[in-house]
């Protein structure tokens, strides 16, 4: 797949209160999140490399113990195996990118 209309994907909410638009590349997983003002992503970690790109709103990121207030035009990166978690401020929007390819959310590709 080449090229990608977005908002022509299905949108899933694997964790109550983030929707999201999933891309697989050969060895990238993009995650385009609508977070719901006041979700809360529970404390987690995955082998993969995350980059989070705040696009909209406000969330509070906590990785590995260090909380920081994310606002549109901040990226925030989580190396491998770290713990992280969050919780929006404001309904949010943000792009992830995993490296590798999250395997796990493979059954939402297009």
């Amino acid at each position: 797949m080449t090229f990608i209309q977005l908002n022509e994907l299905q949108e899933v909410e694997p964790v109550d209160g983030f929707r999201a638009r999933f891309i697989h590349s050969e060895t990238m997983t993009f995650a385009y999140w609508t977070i719901r003002e006041g979700a809360v992503l529970p404390e987690h970690a995955h082998p993969h490399e995350q980059v989070a790109h705040l696009l909209e709103g406000e969330l509070e990121l906590i990785i590995d113990g260090r909380a920081m207030l994310l606002t549109p035009g901040m990226v925030a990166v989580v190396p491998s195996d770290v713990q992280h978690s969050g919780r929006a401020v404001t309904e949010c929007r943000v792009l992830d990118v995993f490296c590798p390819v999250r395997e796990d959310l493979r059954d939402f590709e297009p």
